[in-house]
């Protein structure tokens, strides 16, 4: 069996620098004796002698000659690796990666980054947008950390820890009648006022869309999804077609609250009231390098006292 460890190695290396078992001990702080049955023991297990032993000075035998430039090697990878390994714990280097819905990216991250890289200016951080779908892939295939979004799936292997409520509501030009009524006397619109007005929906692949769907299956709210509706893969060309006057759309606050809807108008629906969870979602088992439990800290933190777009509420 191979009982060989890193202290062999090491005092190996240190008796072939001193050319001394004397000035070897005392460089690692060991005695003559301990570091003498540490050679044989390395000795005895590769079967071979590594020094030629004199009464006045011990010399590499051709065969330590052949190892010492391995053994370098193999001491420095592993200060190396185990200096890398402390960096990371002090959060002196690594990275932090992170996936989000645009609207959290360009909304709520921006200045948790800021305040992180401020900290922390050693760290790398990459920001992955995507659909609800998405994130949670990305979870799973950790290909990031974690990820701020509402909860796609309910994923067995997730856990999901709710941050914001996020309320429904109209996206409409602001001389649509409902905008206009807003501004008169009404501060909301409710599902039933939708009517036949035709609405402009993300695509299936979203979160969004999901929970839309999943409402309606549920019997919250009563909304045409099977018809020949206008739909769209990004909240960019939504609205673009209800600035075009193609109709209004159904979003989340934080979604309308982007500048992709700037010069649109946002009115919260009503009866019933209905909003999604963004939640902080992890995969389960999976343990946080000290640098990535440090930013959900932080995103856990500063959402919870950040002032928030209007109809957007710390949990």
């Amino acid at each position: 069996m191979n009982n060989l460890s890193i202290r062999h190695l090491r005092a190996f290396y240190a008796v072939a620098q001193a050319g001394s078992f004397t000035r070897a001990a005392e460089s690692l702080h060991l005695t003559q004796s301990t570091l003498t049955a540490t050679i044989k023991q390395l000795e005895d297990q590769v079967g071979l002698t590594l020094f030629d032993r004199t009464t006045r000075q011990v010399l590499l035998s051709s065969e330590g000659k052949r190892f010492l430039p391995v053994a370098e090697r193999l001491l420095s990878d592993f200060d190396t690796a185990l200096a890398d390994l402390r960096a990371v714990s002090e959060q002196q280097q690594g990275q932090v990666g992170i996936a989000a819905s645009p609207s959290t990216i360009s909304r709520l991250l921006p200045g948790i980054v800021k305040q992180y890289r401020r900290d922390h200016p050693n760290i790398g951080i990459y920001l992955r947008d995507d659909g609800a779908g998405g994130i949670e892939q990305r979870i799973l295939e950790n290909e990031v950390d974690f990820g701020v979004a509402s909860n796609h799936s309910n994923h067995p292997d997730l856990e999901y820890q709710p941050l914001l409520r996020d309320r429904y509501g109209v996206v409409c030009p602001t001389d649509h009648p409902f905008a206009l009524q807003n501004h008169t006397a009404a501060t909301e619109v409710s599902w039933r006022q939708l009517g036949e007005e035709q609405l402009i929906f993300l695509t299936t692949d979203t979160g969004i869309r999901v929970q839309l769907a999943r409402f309606r299956k549920e019997g919250v709210v009563d909304i045409d999804l099977d018809g020949p509706v206008i739909e769209a893969s990004n909240p960019a060309a939504v609205a673009a077609l209800i600035s075009e006057g193609m109709g209004i759309s159904l979003l989340p606050a934080l979604a309308a609250a982007t500048i992709n809807f700037a010069g649109l108008a946002f009115i919260p629906l009503t009866a019933p009231d209905i909003s999604r969870e963004i939640c902080l979602i992890r995969r389960k088992g999976r343990s946080l390098t000290p640098a990535a439990a440090q930013m959900t800290s932080l995103v856990t933190q500063e959402l919870g006292r950040m002032q928030l777009p209007p109809y957007v509420a710390a949990i």
